[in-house]
């Protein structure tokens, strides 16, 4: 687990630690000493806590221009436990919100469970989007079909196209462009 890294090609144009409205502005992080577990495998230092027991992030992107940022998820996705949701709706996207940011990208590939409990705060969080949206890619199926069963997809866009993105090739504005042009095609099929 120590091997899998957050994603860094985008670090020369942005880091969370450097960001001032980010919620880990000025943390540093050691380049070999691993504290942090997931089910007693220490995990890379680069990866960050929210105060879950099981998910670690990364926050890969942020552009406030844009209104959008873009976060790397790792680990167990356990509500039913550890409400993990709270945590990423009050620690982190409540921060992003604040400052103006309306749409959030949430890349889910290295979650490897997901256990539902209530959606008060998927509702909540998607409410507090003003006009914007949260879109989870490229989750492994049995996460997808959980997260269905949930009904978290009233709140998080999932699915379909999301679900196939190659995004390591693209810059933030390019994923976050054809997200957005997934979502009008979404919202302009249900109409």
């Amino acid at each position: 687990m120590q091997d899998l890294r957050p994603f860094e090609n985008w670090k020369n144009h942005y880091d969370a630690a450097k960001d001032v409205h980010s919620p880990f502005f000025g943390r540093h992080y050691s380049d070999s000493v691993c504290r942090n577990t997931l089910y007693n495998y220490y995990i890379h230092p680069e990866w960050d806590e929210i105060g879950s027991e099981t998910l670690y992030i990364k926050i890969l992107f942020a552009d406030y221009q844009q209104r959008f940022c873009i976060i790397e998820l790792m680990g167990e996705w356990n509500d039913c436990l550890n409400n993990d949701i709270m945590f990423l709706k009050r620690k982190i996207a409540d921060t992003f919100i604040a400052n103006g940011i309306n749409k959030f990208v949430l890349i889910a590939e290295n979650v490897l469970n997901f256990h539902a409990s209530e959606s008060d705060y998927y509702q909540e969080w998607s409410e507090d989007t003003e006009d914007g949206w949260i879109a989870l890619i490229n989750c492994r199926h049995h996460v997808l079909d959980e997260l269905r069963n949930a009904h978290a997809n009233w709140y998080l866009a999932m699915g379909g196209r999301l679900n196939m993105l190659t995004w390591r090739a693209m810059r933030p504005g390019q994923l976050v462009g054809l997200i957005e042009k997934t979502m009008n095609r979404r919202i302009g099929t249900s109409r």
